[in-house]
């Protein structure tokens, strides 16, 4: 055929070709844009995850145990500084690419430092000697020098320390101390004179130069009484070996970062596997600490998950495009019957037919889908593989040939009359239905593939749904068709005549692709919810209010010192102990039970702050007991903890035979009372526990309780006062005499749900998740209005004959509106709500093999059927109705319907 001819029937049927050409565009911009973009959401998550992880999780740490080197030894710390490239040489080379800064330190053990200028009241301290790289470049000088050859002329050696250290010591540049290594009498083993040369300011506290411990920047508070405070003095190299030469024990270290900016998320997994190697070639006299592949590991199995619910997604809208394309085809097809009818009738080939057909799509769908595909390269990001775009495209270019060649074969007459044979069309449904039970068997026994794409993952939902359609089709005629019958005896030819043929409607393909449109909609809507409530609830598992407070231990009054806070509207104490082994008698004789977390809270103050902050927690009974503690108290035990206590004989339901537990010095009978799998305020993955409601001790008991924590209820409640609060009621329990021992303790850590719920949700893959919802929901509500509009075209033919028939014979524009209005209905809710029902149900199929809980910190996700879901496909029908409607009368005024009836059933 010419191209002048192909273009001018181009032209003549251009809205047909549009549509064509904007379907094959929407698929290759689909095929190229979704990797690229999930790609850079992928990769923006990866770093800003690892980004926001604590040091330990993000340093390679090489160090050596304190060694004394030989008298002779003079360049200890310039020989190890080597060490630091060989080291990384060493790496495999995918870790090597990704690692940013590193720092080389030498560090002797500390020695107690005295000196004149050293008040008694500061207490005992004891300085560790380092150097290393960074450290001047990192700082800025306050006063005096930096260390210059490491010792002065006297023999003393240089130091300098941060402006914070020496203001609290009280010290100046100039002052000279003595560093000593003592034995456990206080005898001096060893001694150095130091001078302090300088102060230093951090220019940024944050820098990782400062993250190696003991910290430099302030001192470390003593472990226990009568320990000393730990500080850490910066000298020059020559300062470290002339400590070394007369014996000082140093020990050294290599610090590698990984540079988050640097990690790539397709080499995660040869990334791990680096890291799992790295003790291979580590220096035989060093360890290696570094938890960098934990977070890697964790962003891997969320990765995965997010791309296979990608895939999922992605494979229903181009499955729905697909259908969409060969809908639009086999309809441009159709009304050009007559035309290819009359090519065969002239003796044209089936060849030229197929000619005919494909010299007009390759000048239309080769081109829409070389720009979908340059659209798509505009997006940032990689990973679009040409091949597949190259491949839609020809399947689309060979589609309207194909349908032309279809519809030329098949004879003229009444289109009603014509049709699939009803045997063939039984085994076609038979067979989908069958293969759709066949895959969804397969998956849930077998589960996932290796690998970023499962096939018959992403075939499955698109087959159930094929079959749901199928079914549906031979299920909604028959009520239709009784609706009909009912309708015939009743006054009026609207509701007869407009049942009558949405009973013998036969569209088949425009319900299944408005089918399966709807479902990826729907399932996306109902994974997103499903995945929002699991985070809620792992928020409120890890916070069960709207605070929780945790430290060491507080004075009993705090409780009533939060709760007069603003905002504040409830407060609960709790008291726990992380291990404990419960005894058998009060005596204190062993049991034969392995140790347990012991809980204690006041279980109606609990269960009021549960109710205050909306948190759906569990409260039983026995925690809501009074009890004094003189007689067994009811326990809420875990299984493991159950069965040991049952084994021993030991805290029976009646409390016969209490076992015992040291409570902070009390001991207290207790009985089981029930048997828990979990409880709200133990601890994720704690699986050995007992949970206690708060005795009420008498006053002569030999401790009165003090609580290690509380959860708060409350509304806009600052949690700066909280922690303040906190720290003032543990630094009050603490203070012992004039020593204040608070300082010693580990400080109280204020947890808000809020931050927890937005950690789960603001980090990682959640944007690519965003992506992939708002793609599948958008997507298939679009792609679900357009099937519903093929569907309406495919049959506007019959429906104008129809109606120019009727309108002759007196039919009303009243009357018109109605009968279309009861024609469409049933298409439109059929096919909308068997779409929302097979996406509702997909969750619940696909749930076990998707991975969904490393999105929720390990809860598991239970979809379920929301009334927002119910609203949203409410909404859609309605949209789905007008919209039908509305292109069924832009068609019927742009055909003319008064002239159907004389041109023809053809025109």
């Amino acid at each position: 055929m010419s191209l002048p001819g192909a273009a001018r029937r181009v032209r003549a049927y251009g809205g047909q070709f549009l549509l064509l050409a904007v379907l094959t565009l929407v698929t290759a911009l689909l095929i190229t844009g979704v990797p690229r973009v999930a790609d850079r959401l992928t990769g923006q998550g990866l770093t800003e995850y690892v980004a926001g992880q604590p040091v330990a999780r993000r340093d390679l740490t090489y160090s050596t145990a304190p060694t004394v080197f030989p008298p002779s030894t003079r360049t200890a710390v310039a020989d190890q500084a080597a060490e630091l490239a060989r080291i990384e040489d060493a790496m495999p080379g995918v870790v090597r690419d990704n690692i940013g800064r590193r720092w080389y330190v030498a560090q002797t053990v500390a020695g107690r430092l005295r000196g004149p200028t050293l008040a008694p009241e500061k207490g005992l301290i004891d300085v560790h000697l380092r150097t290393g790289t960074g450290l001047e470049e990192a700082a800025t000088l306050v006063g005096g020098r930096w260390p210059e050859s490491g010792t002065t002329r006297a023999g003393a050696i240089e130091v300098t320390l941060a402006e914070t250290i020496a203001g609290t010591l009280g010290v100046q540049t100039g002052d000279r101390f003595q560093l000593l290594i003592l034995d456990q009498d206080d005898n001096v083993l060893k001694s150095r004179p130091v001078e302090l040369v300088g102060v230093w300011r951090p220019n940024d506290a944050a820098d990782g130069a400062w993250d190696t411990l003991p910290s430099m920047l302030k001192l470390t508070p003593p472990e226990g009484d009568g320990e000393p405070f730990v500080g850490v003095a910066y000298t020059a190299a020559g300062g470290v070996d002339d400590a070394v030469a007369t014996g000082w024990p140093v020990s050294f270290g290599w610090r590698y970062r990984v540079a988050p900016e640097r990690l790539e998320a397709r080499r995660l997994d040869e990334l791990i596997a680096g890291l799992d190697g790295l003790d291979r070639s580590r220096p035989a006299a060093a360890t290696l600490s570094q938890g960098v592949d934990i977070p890697l590991r964790r962003f891997a199995d969320s990765l995965a998950a997010a791309q296979t619910l990608l895939a999922v997604i992605a494979a229903g809208l181009l499955a729905t495009l697909a259908g969409l394309t060969l809908l639009a085809a086999r309809l441009a097809a159709r009304r050009r019957r007559a035309e290819f009818h009359l090519i065969r009738a002239r003796g044209g080939s089936t060849g030229a037919v197929l000619r005919r057909g494909l010299a007009e799509s390759l000048l239309v769908l080769p081109a829409a889908a070389g720009v979908g595909w340059l659209l798509g390269g505009l997006l940032p990001g990689s990973g679009a593989s040409w091949r597949w775009v190259l491949i839609a495209g020809l399947l689309a270019t060979l589609l309207p040939p194909l349908a032309a060649l279809a519809a030329g074969r098949r004879a003229g007459g009444r289109s009603d009359l014509g049709g699939r044979s009803p045997a063939v069309r039984l085994t076609v449904e038979v067979v989908v239905l069958g293969l759709a039970v066949l895959g969804a068997f397969l998956l849930r026994r077998r589960g996932l593939t290796a690998g970023t794409v499962d096939p018959l993952l992403v075939s499955v939902p698109v087959l159930l749904a094929i079959a749901a359609a199928l079914l549906a089709l031979r299920a909604y005629p028959w009520p239709l068709r009784l609706v009909s019958r009912l309708a015939a005896r009743a006054r009026g030819s609207v509701a007869f005549l407009g049942t009558a043929r949405a009973g013998r409607a036969t569209s088949t393909g425009p319900l299944v692709v408005v089918v399966m449109a709807v479902a990826t909609a729907a399932f996306c809507g109902v994974v997103a919810t499903g995945i929002e409530t699991g985070r809620d609830t792992a928020a409120a598992q890890a916070v069960p209010g709207d605070l929780l407070v945790r430290g060491e231990r507080f004075t009993p009054d705090t409780a009533e010192r939060l709760a007069e806070l603003p905002g504040v509207r409830a407060v609960a104490p709790v008291l726990t102990i992380p291990a404990e082994r419960p005894y058998a008698d009060r005596a204190g004789r062993p049991a034969p039970i392995t140790e347990v977390r012991v809980v204690l809270v006041d279980g109606e103050r609990f269960a009021d702050v549960a109710r205050q902050a909306g948190v759906p927690v569990s409260v039983p009974g026995p925690v809501r007991a009074r009890a004094d503690g003189s007689t067994p108290l009811p326990a809420l035990v875990s299984p493991a903890v159950a069965g040991e206590l049952a084994d021993a004989g030991l805290a029976d339901a009646q409390g016969d035979r209490p076992a015992w537990l040291d409570v902070q010095g009390n001991r207290l009978p207790v009985r089981t009372a029930a048997t828990v799998d979990e409880f709200a305020l133990v601890g994720e993955g704690v699986r050995r526990f007992v949970v206690l409601p708060w005795p009420a001790l008498p006053a002569d008991a030999p401790h009165q309780l003090a609580p290690t924590g509380f959860v708060l209820a409350g509304s806009g409640v600052d949690a700066a006062e909280v922690d303040r609060v906190a720290q003032d009621g543990q630094r009050r329990y603490l203070r012992i005499g004039r020593v204040d021992a608070g300082d010693k303790a580990r400080a109280p850590e204020v947890t808000t749900r809020s931050a927890v719920r937005a950690d789960l949700g603001g980090t990682g893959v959640n944007g690519l998740l965003v992506f992939g919802f708002v793609l599948g929901a958008g997507g298939g509500a679009a792609l679900g209005l357009l099937g519903l509009a093929l569907a309406v075209l495919a049959g506007a033919r019959s429906r104008g004959q129809v109606l120019s028939r009727l309108r002759t014979m007196g039919l009303s524009r009243r009357q018109w509106r109605g009968l279309l209005m009861v024609e469409l209905t049933p298409l439109v809710l059929v096919s909308v709500l068997t779409g929302a029902v097979v996406g509702a149900l997909l969750p619940l199929l696909l749930t076990p093999v998707l991975g969904l809980p490393a999105f929720t910190g390990g809860v598991e996700v239970r979809p379920s059927f929301e009334p927002g879901l119910v609203a949203g496909v409410s909404v859609l029908a309605m949209l789905a109705l007008g919209f039908a409607i509305t292109v069924e009368a832009v068609n019927n005024r742009r055909l003319r319907l008064g002239e159907v009836l004389r041109l023809g059933e053809e025109s």
